[in-house]
């Protein structure tokens, strides 16, 4: 008897060592749970903004606002750098040849768009390119003469364009610019002909005031401290509305001329940036978009301030692209 209770003991013993020999594994053979995916940080040191255009114009001006506010929601700076040339191709160019990576953005403009159709861009470098962060802002544009010029009213200004073809020099942004583009469409609205000066937006303005030229098509920006001294007598404004500024100029389209391009601007970065980074930029630009101090800025430059997610902005480039294109095409500037 003692000896069944000795064997019993003894095979319940060996079955306890099975039974936890068998439950056991090497640390290799261990089942591992499900773990979530490590999320890239960023930023980690600052960015770089193209900012396509002359410094001290508005668009320098605007962009180094704007990433100011969204250099301080990303904790890490946004240093702004101007590359001009092309219509803005070589800042373009610049950005398209950096990683895509989220440290590389450009203050984007319609200028992708005529820059492209114009020719100064390889063809497979149109807005498509790149992604939008986030639509920021749309601008009007004025043309305008000298306070003692001797047309009181675009009527007058209309008048002397038509009895002098080609002799009238009206200063904008370069060749294939935005600028130039809306005063090829005044030119084309009005039934005139204009001889065309390319300068950047301050040479526009010091030709005009030094008598070198005899009108200006440039953003309102650029010609509201004039107007406001009384040196410059703007006769239309390029938009959908009036300007503050100027609340007693009247649009184009009052006047009976089809002309309503407005400038929009915009951040954006080539299109491979991962969706995480753009999605961090976009919350970031945005909410430095939507702030009152942001907004009391624009405000002084007689800018709208139209945000709008990377995803609308996107359709929206794409929409612009076309009507810009047909424009283009239409005034025989298009090339691509």
């Amino acid at each position: 008897m003692k000896k069944s209770k000795f064997m019993i003991i003894v095979l319940t013993v060996l079955l306890a060592i099975t039974m936890l020999a068998g439950c056991s594994s090497t640390p290799a053979e261990q089942p591992t749970e499900p773990t979530e995916p490590t999320e890239t940080p960023f930023p980690e040191k600052s960015m770089d903004l193209t900012i396509l255009f002359g410094a001290g114009g508005a668009a320098d001006v605007i962009g180094r606002k704007l990433a100011d506010g969204a250099a301080k929601e990303l904790g890490e700076p946004i240093v702004a750098n101007v590359r001009t040339g092309g219509g803005g191709a070589v800042g373009y160019q610049h950005v398209l040849g950096q990683k895509a990576d989220g440290y590389n953005l450009v203050w984007n403009s319609t200028s992708i768009c005529v820059t492209y159709h114009q020719g100064n861009m390889p063809a497979d470098q149109d807005y498509s390119a790149f992604r939008g962060v986030a639509k920021i802002t749309e601008e009007a544009s004025a043309i305008a003469v000298k306070a003692d010029a001797p047309w009181a009213n675009l009527e007058e200004f209309v008048e002397y364009a038509k009895a002098n073809p080609g002799k009238v020099t009206v200063a904008n942004s370069g060749v294939g610019s935005f600028n130039h583009l809306t005063a090829a469409a005044i030119e084309d609205a009005l039934g005139v002909e204009f001889k065309h000066i390319p300068l950047d937006s301050k040479e526009s303005v010091t030709a005009l005031l030094g008598g070198r030229v005899d009108a200006m098509v440039n953003m309102a920006f650029d010609a509201i401290p004039q107007v406001q001294a009384g040196e410059m007598r703007a006769l239309g404004i390029v938009g959908t509305q009036r300007i503050d500024a100027m609340p007693d100029v009247p649009t184009m389209k009052e006047q009976g001329y089809d002309v309503d391009l407005l400038m929009w601007r915009g951040i954006a970065v080539p299109k491979d940036t991962p969706d995480e980074i753009v999605l961090k930029l976009q919350d970031a630009f945005l909410t430095s978009a939507n702030s009152d101090e942001f907004k009391e800025f624009a405000k002084k430059y007689s800018l709208t301030v139209a945000p709008t997610t990377g995803a609308e902005f996107d359709a929206y480039m794409a929409e612009q692209d076309e009507m810009i294109a047909k424009l283009m095409d239409k005034i025989g500037l298009k090339k691509q």
